[in-house]
């Protein structure tokens, strides 16, 4: 490890406790202490019970229910610039309300630019994040951005899988680009899914463009909300003849009656990641930890090395 190696210090938020101790673990020191006080009325006020001052501060916080759990960032990295921190990197493996990054219909807000905003004006220096929902999002800041690419975890484990006839498949349009950056890594066809939908969450219609028939699928995308559109997805292929199908999704939000739509649905496997923690287990779901890659990735900031050496696949 460098010399600086003792003035970093690691904290997370409530909201993803579980992963920053294992990224912690990873990188070879303990979390930081920070006390969340309650009030009755549900206001809330963090404290480092420990001295920061000089220090390199890593903030870890998914920011999914972002209500509570952004906010709840937004006051660690106020706190952490009063306490005079030296530098504050904001890692935040899910960032919500990354699909509002346009507008896409009059009168409704950017989301995701007012978060970058938000996250600027409380005094973050750099922000470390991975699989944005539009890769755009990255110029809302005028701070450095680390965007990691979770291809990095999943395209082993979709190799140790040995599927002999496999095709990649994007369930929407908008997700070609990233079955076709899966799809080089196997030298494998794309086929997708193109919706309509008839308003958030709810799908009109949905056909495939391309072959499955006899193909062993997998489809990629970044978020699984509701599961609606690949439980449709993992149906239609199924029907047209393929001999499996299977979803990759970094980032598992799972809202609403997704756990039941995935039980019922015809996919074979859900493989995601831990940057959300999931509200219970389920069989189909397979979950690949992002720790080793998170701590990876801060010691290569806090050294000056490159990032993009970490997204190298063999």
């Amino acid at each position: 490890m460098p010399s600086t190696f003792n003035n970093i210090k690691l904290f997370s938020g409530t909201g993803s406790k579980a992963l920053a101790e294992k990224i912690a673990a990873s990188y070879g020191k303990e979390l930081g202490k920070v006390i969340l006080s309650r009030f009755s009325d549900g206001e809330f006020q963090p404290h480092y019970d420990e001295s920061i001052r000089g220090c390199d501060v890593f903030l870890i916080q998914s920011t999914c229910q972002p209500n509570d759990n952004l906010f709840e960032l937004l006051m660690m990295i106020d706190a952490a610039k009063r306490a005079s921190a030296h530098y504050i990197t904001a890692v935040i493996p899910y960032f919500g309300l990354a699909r509002q990054d346009r507008k896409d219909k009059p009168r409704v807000a950017i989301g995701a630019k007012l978060v970058a905003n938000l996250l600027t004006a409380a005094g973050i220096h750099r922000i470390m994040t991975m699989d944005l929902h539009a890769a755009q999002i990255q110029g809302f800041f005028d701070i450095p951005v680390d965007h990691l690419d979770a291809s990095v975890i999943f395209v082993p484990y979709i190799k140790s899988l040995g599927l002999e006839n496999l095709t990649i498949a994007s369930p929407d349009m908008g997700g070609s680009y990233r079955a076709r950056t899966f799809a080089k890594f196997f030298n494998a066809e794309v086929v997708i899914c193109d919706k309509r939908r008839k308003r958030a969450n709810e799908i009109e219609s949905m056909s495939i463009i391309g072959e499955v028939e006899g193909l062993d699928i997998v489809l990629i995308d970044d978020i699984i909300d509701t599961g609606g559109t690949l439980a449709k997805a993992a149906a239609l292929i199924m029907e047209k003849g393929a001999k499996s199908v299977r979803a990759v999704c970094t980032h598992a939000v799972l809202s609403g009656n997704a756990y039941a739509t995935l039980e019922k649905s015809a996919l074979t496997e859900l493989i995601v990641t831990d940057t959300i923690p999931l509200k219970h287990s389920s069989p189909k779901i397979r979950v690949l930890s992002t720790a080793d890659f998170f701590a990876k990735a801060i010691a290569n900031v806090n050294e000056h090395a490159s990032i993009s050496e970490l997204f190298k696949i063999n």
